[in-house]
């Protein structure tokens, strides 16, 4: 039986593009871990699908996961199927449009062959508490990024 892991993601970014941050916090039974990171130039949508690929990469085997998004750009293109359709039609829209963020959802999608994902969708800044903490993660990142000196290590 593959082990149950709740991932909750979040991405932030100022300015977009700009400096961006994602959030993640793992849950197994009591025990939870928190991942962040960022870009010092990048997108929103692109911190979104970062958090839930670096959530699925951390795990070290195949689990059973409810991922919780507030974006639902990431809900929906797993959920409804949308990202599949994209790689299938060599990265395109239906209306012809190059699917944006490709390197990202190609990782996702094999993440997503890997484990037995259900996508949850929750509004974001409403009070959820995994979701608020996410949040905070990824804009202190990304706050970091911004008040970076030339040459400074994070």
């Amino acid at each position: 039986m593959k082990k149950y892991i709740e991932i909750f993601t979040d991405g932030a970014c100022s300015g977009n593009p700009g400096p961006g941050g994602w959030g993640v916090v793992l849950r197994y039974g009591e025990h939870e871990k928190e991942l962040c990171g960022g870009e010092e130039n990048t997108t929103n949508n692109r911190m979104e699908l970062t958090a839930a690929i670096k959530g699925l990469e951390a795990l070290k085997e195949p689990c059973a996961v409810r991922l919780v998004t507030d974006s639902k750009y990431v809900a929906d293109g797993i959920g409804k199927g949308w990202a599949r359709s994209w790689r299938e039609n060599g990265w395109r829209k239906a209306d012809k449009k190059p699917a944006l963020n490709s390197d990202l959802w190609e990782r996702l999608l094999n993440l997503l062959d890997t484990h037995d994902v259900k996508i949850e969708w929750v509004k974001g800044h409403a009070g959820h508490a995994e979701n608020e903490r996410c949040d905070r993660l990824a804009v202190e990142f990304y706050k970091k990024l911004k008040d970076k000196s030339p040459g400074r290590e994070l």
